[in-house]
């Protein structure tokens, strides 16, 4: 397969150039799909130690799916991922296994999709020994004893992590996210929908709240995921307030991500270290150190999946606040967003329900959700308060689509009625019957 970043040589000309690029994403309602991602945390049934790449690990899990109609991805030799279609298989750096799935116009087809998938994917793993649990982060393991996926792009990220914030490795090596994509109309309707999302994804974290433990304790999160991303890199997560400014667009956003430091650029085949310098200084001086390499759009599709903001805006907008859980989770966390935003009613109540948030709530909430989840609190209201008019309007965005997908909110309106996330639940069942032995959990959340 070529590669992403030398697939497009246009050479850029202005930030114009670059704002087109997100623009090019717009949509008429009636092409607008969901796609649905997430990320499992595998482990050794006899141990439950995480999979090594190889032998009798994650390498033989991709080639046992091959011939389910899966094209291989290599890099250096190595096969590190797979795509039908598409939806794709890719490895997180410490072997979640990621599935990418299709757009697609339903729930319901998300749903069958992940079917399909788990079936698959226990089909390999069993003759193999390995599990896969629906968990945000690894609850045995240390950071030293998950090995790293032979990924090139990594071995840059994992050197520059550690000079900007010292929990960079736990996010790439212990964490695991379901993320849901979404599309926009044009400039207006992607600017609200990213502000609505970008408010209301502190809710996200909350709701699908599901990390409580770390090597074998348990800590003061519920999302200990969420808190990971706190202390990872603040030049590239959070909630960025320029998105609240006045007169934010695709212009605008591209003029931020413009300054967002570098992780590295594509050419001939192989990954070149670009740390030490920003997009923008990219453009006008050329790769420090690499003077032949000039910046073209395709390296600027490629600096774009390094920007973490708890919304991404790509040519779609990817929710990305919520720890991996159940299947039924899974399915809950694009229904949420597809109910909230794919509903012109139901949009124009999320965004009154927000309004009146600054940024500043915003970002204190994020920081307190973590540890607090639908017990934090924002304009005077608990999470919890806020999580039943948001499933309110959600719902009858999703009734008003006419699909019944509504139905797939249920795990969510049993949590904000029972004040009892995922992570409380495991909490509980870890003082009633575990007795302290947190391996259990594999067991109990084995997808």
């Amino acid at each position: 397969m070529s590669n992403p970043g030398e697939a497009d040589l246009t050479p850029i000309h202005s930030v114009r150039d670059l704002a087109g690029w997100f623009a090019a994403g717009s949509k008429p309602r009636n092409q607008w799909r969901v796609g649905t991602e997430h990320e499992k945390i595998g482990f050794q049934r006899d141990s439950f130690a995480p999979p090594p790449y190889e032998p009798a690990g994650i390498a033989d899990l991709l080639e046992g799916l091959v011939p389910k109609g899966w094209e291989r991805i290599e890099d250096a030799g190595k096969l590190i991922g797979l795509k039908r279609g598409e939806a794709s298989v890719s490895l997180e750096p410490g072997g979640q296994f990621e599935l990418s799935g299709a757009p697609v116009t339903t729930i319901q087809e998300t749903e069958a999709e992940l079917e399909d998938h788990l079936r698959d994917l226990r089909e390999v793993a069993e003759p193999l020994g390995i599990g896969f649990a629906g968990l945000g982060f690894h609850p045995l393991a240390t950071r030293e004893a998950i090995p790293w996926m032979p990924k090139s792009r990594y071995a840059i990220m994992r050197n520059y992590m550690p000079r900007v914030g010292d929990m960079g490795l736990d996010m790439m090596l212990r964490t695991a996210t379901v993320q849901a994509n979404l599309d926009f109309g044009d400039e207006a309707d992607m600017v609200e929908k990213l502000r609505i999302s970008l408010a209301l994804q502190p809710l996200a974290t909350a709701l699908f709240a599901n990390s409580p433990f770390r090597e074998g304790e348990t800590t003061e999160y519920r999302s200990l995921r969420a808190h990971v991303w706190t202390r990872t890199d603040p030049d590239r997560t959070g909630i960025p307030s320029v998105a609240f400014e006045d007169g934010f667009g695709f212009e605008r956003f591209a003029d931020w991500v413009l300054d967002v430091p570098m992780y590295f650029v594509m050419r001939e085949g192989r990954f070149v270290d670009a740390t030490g310098t920003t997009f923008r200084n990219f453009i006008r001086k050329g790769l420090p150190g690499h003077d032949s390499v000039h910046a073209t759009m395709g390296d600027w599709a490629d600096h774009v999946t390094t920007v973490f903001t708890d919304v991404r805006l790509k040519r779609f907008l990817e929710m990305r606040g919520s720890d991996m859980g159940s299947v039924a989770m899974v399915t809950a966390l694009p229904a949420f967003w597809v109910g909230l935003l794919y509903d012109d009613a139901a949009q124009k109540a999320a965004a009154s329900l927000v309004r009146g948030w600054s940024v500043a709530q915003m970002q204190a909430l994020r920081a307190d959700v973590p540890q607090r989840a639908l017990d934090a609190q924002i304009g005077g209201m608990t999470l919890r308060e806020v999580a039943r008019d948001v499933l309110a309007i959600s719902a009858e965005g999703l009734r008003a689509r006419g699909h019944g997908e509504e139905r797939f909110l249920t795990p969510l309106e049993f949590i904000a009625a029972s004040g009892e996330t995922q992570a409380d639940h495991w909490m509980r069942r870890n003082a009633e019957e575990w007795q302290g032995d947190i391996s259990r959990a594999f067991g109990e959340a084995e997808l």
